[in-house]
């Protein structure tokens, strides 16, 4: 069995690896989205355009201003010294914050009074108005806590002392890049096994296929582990990326990742191969395989977090092996959990794979006959 099996997957693999089209997709498109995952794909805000209006025009307001002109962060793009201009330039989107200083601000601080600053945010990215909102607290509740400390004053009772665990510098990187792992893995395993069948069906090769002495468990067989191949291959090529290139942390063993890995492509496969078991021509098993794709990345958590979606689509995403898949991977990255603390994540997928593949089989003995 395991030898006709074998010579079904080295002509799989032929097949995928001389077509030029099939290389292309192996190749480039993962490479593309690797570099504008990684580089592109990002929560972090650098360079924000801001305004400043100050009307105090003091020491104190000056040192303002220049805290927040020294992060990273913001970027002067303008000086008013008008309130009028300030409803133009957001309306322009040509600043996303401006920055206003009240005339009192000085004298309020010293004597001991609330010392009014005001922060206009464009709001309609509330998304990014909300960290800009974040930075911008920041900085003012540092420049409060030296101008204390410059002037004497008593400190007040509860100061914030702010450490993030398992990410120190807050990079939106270490979330991004290990979840591309999931994504693009799910991408070409999807592809390459979803065209399979949906291939030879178009060329003809199919029907000879089923002439063969091959029962159709073998032919699913044969049709499915070089997808294991080619996913395992592309997982591990882009975690050496991921480790190398762009310095995410691998605080984790080897073992839980792939393990994790072989469940979450074997879960794949099966998907694919239902695909590829309805689907007439390839036009058909490539649009199957988008229409699985989108809705899979979008309720894995990859981007946004499975707790602000509905109860109803949180329970739907218990079907999506990327949502488990997505905690095994960055836990180990991040985390460096061991395999007892996967097991549902394990369980889960392995329960897919196993869903999958039986359905597969038996829509493709139903194909067959």
């Amino acid at each position: 069995m395991w030898r006709a099996v074998l010579a079904l997957i080295v002509k799989e693999l032929l097949a995928v690896l001389k077509d030029p089209k099939s290389r292309m997709v192996l190749i480039v498109p993962p490479l593309i989205q690797l570099i504008v995952f990684g580089y592109a794909a990002t929560f972090d805000l650098n360079r924000v355009p801001i305004a400043i209006y100050d009307q105090d025009h003091s020491e104190a307001s000056r040192d303002l201003v220049a805290q927040f002109l020294g992060s990273r962060i913001f970027e002067r793009v303008a000086t008013l010294q008008s309130a009028r201009r300030i409803t133009p330039l957001i309306d322009a989107r040509k600043v996303d914050l401006v920055l206003s200083i009240d005339r009192r601000f000085t004298r309020d601080l010293l004597t001991h009074q609330p010392a009014p600053v005001q922060l206009i945010v464009d709001g309609r990215d509330s998304n990014t108005a909300l960290i800009i909102l974040g930075y911008a607290n920041s900085i003012i509740t540092d420049f409060s806590l030296d101008w204390m400390q410059a002037h004497g004053e008593r400190p007040v009772p509860a100061v914030l002392d702010v450490r993030a665990r398992y990410n120190p510098t807050l990079s939106s990187q270490w979330f991004i890049v290990p979840g591309i792992v999931a994504v693009l893995t799910q991408v070409v395993t999807l592809l390459v096994v979803g065209l399979s069948v949906a291939r030879e069906r178009e060329t003809g090769t199919f029907d000879q296929l089923l002439v063969t002495p091959y029962r159709q468990g073998e032919i699913l067989l044969g049709k499915g582990l070089p997808g294991l191949l080619i996913g395992g291959i592309e997982a591990s090529v882009i975690i050496l990326a991921a480790v190398l290139w762009f310095g995410v942390p691998l605080r984790g063993a080897l073992f839980p990742l792939y393990l994790g890995l072989l469940l979450f492509v074997a879960s794949v496969i099966g998907i694919g191969l239902m695909i590829s078991s309805i689907a007439v021509t390839q036009q058909q098993a490539l649009l199957g395989a988008f229409l699985f794709m989108v809705p899979s990345i979008m309720l894995s958590g990859f981007a946004t977090p499975i707790a602000n979606m509905p109860p109803l689509i949180q329970d739907l995403t218990w079907l999506n092996p990327m949502r488990h898949f997505l905690i095994v991977v960055r836990g180990v990255f991040l985390e460096g959990a061991a395999s007892g603390t996967f097991l549902p994540e394990y369980a889960a997928m392995a329960g897919i794979a196993g869903t999958s593949l039986f359905a597969a089989g038996w829509l493709f003995r139903r194909r067959v006959y």
